[in-house]
């Protein structure tokens, strides 16, 4: 089915759909929420040095195996470890991304219902109502269930239609599109009564703050905040060209990416503090501090807090879905090449297990009882499987791959796009794959597991 495989048509459109996969809603309630708690400014000077230390090197690494093997994850792995068994990574990474495509399409699930909601007024009311109705709807034995499964369904009906006509002409319109919106409610958040407040509560160094424990949220956040270990960049890679510039479109990537998380921070903070509302992390920021905080903040303009709510749940839905066009499109391409099936039939494959997995986890959530193990609700457990265990996991079998197994030949040339780039960072990048990331990934993974 080698045939069938695309091509990305541009380097913009390699750009906007990789940093797609990367930009997704842990950018908007986790990493604004560390960066004001943890010291502002220096948090992200921190995350960025993390970025630097591990963002990039690892995302370059599976670049690499995308790219050199022109294959879905498994195959990539298999074709480079010539029958050694590293190509269960690549296994572990199309299972881990169906699992995150399954529990994640939940709330974006919940994004499209506030979308809905906004748009007919009914998140009108002070905090007491706005948490119920959260409480109301995570809960119902139908809807949660129904809008995960409508949000993979329309994942599908992109990453069905191929690279270039599918997923990145999505991508060069999705971007684009999230960022004016951004934009626009920045702008509306930084122009409130007290909204400086908020704005150095996010920019204003505070070192007194800075703890092991501070580290290791940056070095996690890096780690997460770029999908690592979920064989999405191996996978979209695998579309590069071969004159793509590997390393520099990481740097670009992530740089996308981490502007996003920092605009996120200016989105919220100034609206949050004109109100005098600290806001917390995870869905309670975004389902049910938000709501309750545009409503007031705008209340001096008739209509504008109705509008920015809209603005907001259409900024999350697109969030949600350039993540989940590249979940999906791992296991698309999985399916399709491994069983030697058309790309429309994978896709239904991929499609018809997540939606499975994702009406599980949105029954679990509240709908019914003791649908879960260990005390977790099913969608908990998803969760900590693929962040605590797997997608670490997957990324350190990866780095001890390429920097210990994988011939230094093949992978100077696939840095250097052999030979037409110079490669005066090849060694650092090396070093880094060798000794930096494992060990940074090694930390992650026992701080996630609770070891310090």
């Amino acid at each position: 089915m080698t045939s069938e495989r695309g091509k990305f048509g541009t380097k913009l459109g390699v750009i906007l759909a990789t940093a797609g996969s990367a930009v997704g809603l842990g950018n908007i309630w986790r990493f604004p929420y560390m960066a004001g708690q943890d010291g502002g400014a220096a948090f992200i000077l921190i995350y960025i040095g993390c970025i630097l230390l591990l963002g990039i090197p690892g995302m370059v690494a599976e670049f690499v195996i995308g790219r050199h093997s022109a294959a879905n994850a498994a195959r990539a792995y298999k074709n480079l470890s010539h029958g050694r068994p590293w190509q269960i990574v690549g296994y572990m990474g199309v299972f881990t991304s169906m699992i995150i495509l399954g529990f994640y399409a939940v709330v974006a699930g919940w994004c499209l219902q506030y979308l809905v909601a906004s748009l007919w007024g009914q998140l009108q009311g002070d905090a007491s109502y706005v948490s119920r109705y959260f409480q109301e709807f995570s809960s119902h034995p139908v809807l949660p269930a129904f809008w995960a499964a409508a949000f993979i369904l329309l994942t599908h009906t992109v990453v069905v239609k191929g690279v270039r006509k599918g997923i990145e002409k999505t991508s060069n319109l999705l971007m684009p599109a999230l960022f004016v919106l951004l934009v626009i409610i920045v702008i509306a958040a930084c122009s409130l009564p007290g909204a400086g407040k908020g704005v150095e509560f996010l920019f204003k160094p505070d070192f007194s703050k800075l703890t092991h424990n501070v580290m290791l949220d940056a070095l996690g956040q890096a780690f997460f905040s770029l999908s690592l270990g979920t064989a999405c960049l191996c996978t979209y890679a695998s579309y590069f060209s071969r004159q793509t510039n590997l390393l520099s479109s990481a740097f670009k990537i992530a740089g996308i990416d981490s502007l996003i998380a920092i605009l996120a921070g200016l989105m919220i903070f100034p609206a949050a503090f004109s109100v005098g509302v600290n806001p917390d992390s995870g869905p309670s920021l975004i389902f049910i501090t938000l709501p309750n905080v545009f409503q007031q903040a705008f209340s001096a303009v008739p209509g504008l807090g109705y509008v920015i709510s809209i603005l907001f749940y259409a900024l999350l839905s697109l969030a949600a879905l350039t993540s989940t066009i590249s979940m999906h499109e791992i296991g698309t391409a999985f399916f399709y090449e491994e069983l030697h099936i058309t790309r429309r039939k994978g896709a239904w494959i991929e499609t018809t297990a997540c939606v499975a997995i994702g009406i599980v986890c949105a029954l679990s959530v509240g709908a019914v009882e003791g649908l879960g193990l260990f005390g977790k609700s099913v969608m908990d457990c998803c969760d900590y499987l693929t962040s605590n265990i797997l997608m670490p996991l997957g990324s350190f079998a990866t780095c001890i791959f390429l920097g210990w197994y994988v011939p230094r030949k093949v992978l100077y040339n696939e840095i250097t796009n052999w030979g037409t780039l110079r490669g005066r960072l090849f060694g650092v990048w090396l070093f880094a794959i060798r000794f930096v990331c494992p060990l940074c990934i090694l930390i992650i993974f026992l701080h996630q597991m609770g070891v310090f």
